[in-house]
């Protein structure tokens, strides 16, 4: 989210980059999300924004040079997909001068930016997720992104998550990029050097175990202090009732199922996480999921030879998580639901009825401290801006 820059900050942009005072971000044309209502985060991200990123001090209506925004945008669409692939991204559409900035580092040239990301792609192994594009001002488009690393110096190799927006000022003389500026949606504090910026990255270095079994697939939409939001792919998991959020009632036999106690007798692949689903805010209602391959569909899998157990379907969707280590006793568990959901609402989003609690590890081989647990709390609507 774009935050005011420092003074130090904007005296240090060339007088040639333009990029005007933000405008309320526009509803990304082709979104997939239903937008907010009156009163979301995303009214309240648009007070930050109104503090504006101005690159530069000269008036603007006085320049005379016609940039042709949507163009831009258009290749933005296009080149920076490459940004971390052997194909890179033009430099040709950058000024030498170019001023790239985010909470940790700073570069004055072309030569730097292009330095930053390389530097990025030998540690970290960057997959990039360009979300939408737009144009924000007369001189300044705005982009949102996801950014998922590992970090391959440590053993464990770490994954570290940013999602944010970056506003890429225009020179109006030359019609190429003056400046990149990064927001993350995880900090308050988004000006160099932040330290806020430097405990988030240091956070995420920490050890989980997770095992290296196939799981759901989904994408990170959005990250912020307190959790992350994914789009869920559809997935089929084979389950029944359970006791309660942290518990094993069931669990053998939904293991039972997959270990090859069904109608044709086949062993199915082991996945992760294991799911225990509560269906109503009372938690009245739960089920203990184990989720089947994707190659797998309703169709072709066997079925079960208990009464108790069924297979279904779940659709994906879009969900809040929220991480956690240690043992997920139920105390735990609900607090960390209350947590989620009291983010969730100051944030201005509405959460459904339910939850699901995720456990990727097996507790009688792992320590505690390095179990990998999350809280998923479906959401009734998301939009990106």
């Amino acid at each position: 989210m774009a935050r005011h820059l420092s003074d130090q900050n904007l005296r240090s942009i060339s007088h040639l980059c333009v990029s005007s005072k933000r405008s309320l971000p526009q509803k990304p044309t082709g979104a997939s999300f239903r937008p907010f209502r009156k009163g979301s985060v995303v009214h309240k991200t648009n007070q930050k924004f109104n503090w504006g990123v101005k690159l530069s001090v000269v008036d603007q209506s006085q320049q005379s040079s016609k940039v042709e925004l949507k163009q831009m945008v258009d290749f933005l669409y296009e080149d920076l997909p490459h940004l971390f692939d052997d194909q890179g991204i033009d430099r040709t559409m950058y000024d030498d001068q170019v001023k790239f900035l985010d909470p940790i580092t700073k570069h004055d040239t072309i030569s730097g930016y292009l330095f930053n990301i390389n530097l990025l792609k030998k540690l970290f192994n960057p997959d990039f997720v360009l979300h939408h594009v737009k144009q924000t001002g007369p001189y300044e488009i705005t982009t949102r992104w996801t950014m998922v690393m590992k970090f391959v110096l440590l053993p464990w190799k770490p994954e570290l998550v940013f999602t944010g927006t970056s506003v890429m000022g225009i020179n109006p003389k030359t019609q190429k990029f003056c400046s990149h500026v990064d927001f993350w949606d995880s900090i308050e504090k988004n000006d160099y050097f932040s330290l806020e910026g430097l405990l988030d990255v240091v956070r995420q270095l920490r050890f989980y175990k997770t095992p290296e079994l196939e799981s759901p697939k989904y994408q990170i939409l959005k990250r912020t202090a307190n959790y992350e939001v994914r789009k869920y792919h559809p997935f089929v998991v084979v389950e029944t009732t359970g006791d309660k959020l942290s518990g094993s009632t069931g669990f053998n036999d939904v293991a039972g199922y997959i270990f090859g106690k069904n109608s044709g007798a086949e062993k199915i692949p082991m996945t992760t996480p294991v799911f225990t689903q509560a269906f109503d805010a009372e938690k009245s209602k739960i089920a203990i999921q184990i989720v089947l391959p994707m190659e797998k569909n309703m169709n072709s899998l066997p079925n079960p030879n208990q009464d108790t157990l069924g297979l279904r379907k779940m659709e994906g969707g879009i969900a809040a998580v929220s991480k956690f280590s240690g043992k997920p006793l139920e105390d735990v568990v609900r607090q960390k639901e209350r947590a989620l959901r009291s983010a969730l609402i100051r944030d201005g989003l509405k959460p459904k009825e339910g939850c699901m609690l995720a456990r990727y590890n097996d507790p009688g081989r792992t320590w505690s401290f390095i179990m990998r647990n999350e809280v998923l709390v479906w959401l009734e609507d998301f939009t990106l801006e």
